[in-house]
């Protein structure tokens, strides 16, 4: 696995993005308040490894949630093709969308993930997580309708680009004046805070946090 040593982080390839994903989501689904505040992360059971929908829920809850911006570099997260969002010109990447649909093989390293990560060459989703693609997918084929879009934005990208930044404080305004994009993407925060529902239980039960 690469690791960043003196951030204390590993880089995301294909041989651990469905351990990153589980990593990634057990800390974010489940917002601290003060009844849970004391709970304790933990090393989990091993029978998470077995649970694939699990595993695939997390995957999804990632990429549908994060804040990869395409001016850093390849955008590697776009989970579509260019005709699923009827895209003007062809992606940098196609990495997501291949790791989803099993085309990518692994580059033959092994590591403490390899096992895990053999069992998952072509994703099954969920109900859950396939109302988050659905929703993701309309509000991508909006974005790209517009003259000026970003071929290989995020998501990121594609709210910044529809709400805008306040012109005081620079920050990023909570809606937009585009009353469609924010039904639109009012519904995939509906369907990622469903699929969220569905994932807590589990954090608890697999012992990533403990009470």
């Amino acid at each position: 696995m690469d690791y960043n040593v003196e951030a204390g982080q590993f880089l995301i390839n294909i041989n651990n993005i469905i351990a990153a994903s589980v990593y990634y989501a057990v800390r974010k689904v489940i917002p601290a308040d003060w009844l849970n505040d004391r709970d304790q992360f933990l090393y989990p059971d091993s029978s998470w490894e077995n649970d694939v929908e699990f595993q695939n829920d997390c995957f999804t809850y990632m990429v549908f949630n994060n804040n990869i911006q395409a001016k850093y570099g390849i955008n590697h997260w776009i989970p579509f093709t260019e005709t699923e969002v009827n895209a003007r010109n062809n992606f940098e990447s196609h990495f997501m969308y291949d790791f989803i649909i099993g085309k990518l093989k692994q580059d033959g390293y092994n590591d403490l993930f390899s096992e895990l990560e053999k069992k998952h060459k072509v994703l099954k989703f969920s109900n859950e997580a396939k109302e988050v693609f659905k929703s993701g997918k309309k509000l991508w084929q909006y974005y790209h309708e517009q003259p000026t879009a970003n071929v290989n934005a995020g998501l990121y990208d594609i709210r910044e680009f529809f709400q805008g930044r306040d012109d005081d404080n620079g920050k990023m305004n909570s809606k937009s004046g585009d009353e469609k994009y924010n039904r639109l993407i009012g519904d995939l925060r509906s369907a990622i805070k469903e699929l969220a529902f569905k994932i807590q239980p589990k954090v608890y039960e697999y012992g990533f946090l403990a009470e």
